[in-house]
């Protein structure tokens, strides 16, 4: 099991960044541009409904843990922040 430091686990997001991105191209970022902000809100929606039911039942499905689905939530919400600033908007 991975460290669990807060270095660690940014580091590992990092990597699983980089591995997703090479196996599916750039597609957060090509829907980003398309359908703006709410391409992001709609899979982070997906992944915490998925976190849902993780928590509720057993999953069927062995390679989406909890931890697997936290790690994509939290790319997600990174990845939806890089396009925010690479377009100027950061909403403050």
């Amino acid at each position: 099991m991975p460290k669990a430091s807060h270095e660690s686990i940014c580091k590992e997001l990092n990597n699983i960044y980089k591995a997703k991105n090479a196996d599916y191209g750039n597609s957060f970022a090509e829907s980003y541009k398309e359908w703006g902000i709410t391409s992001a809100v709609v899979r982070m929606d997906d992944k915490m409904r998925r976190l849902k039911q993780l928590v509720k039942y057993d999953a069927k499905v062995k390679s989406e843990s909890i931890e697997d689905t936290l790690l994509d939530l939290a790319n997600y919400s990174i990845m939806a922040l890089m396009e925010l600033r690479r377009e100027g908007n950061n909403n403050d």
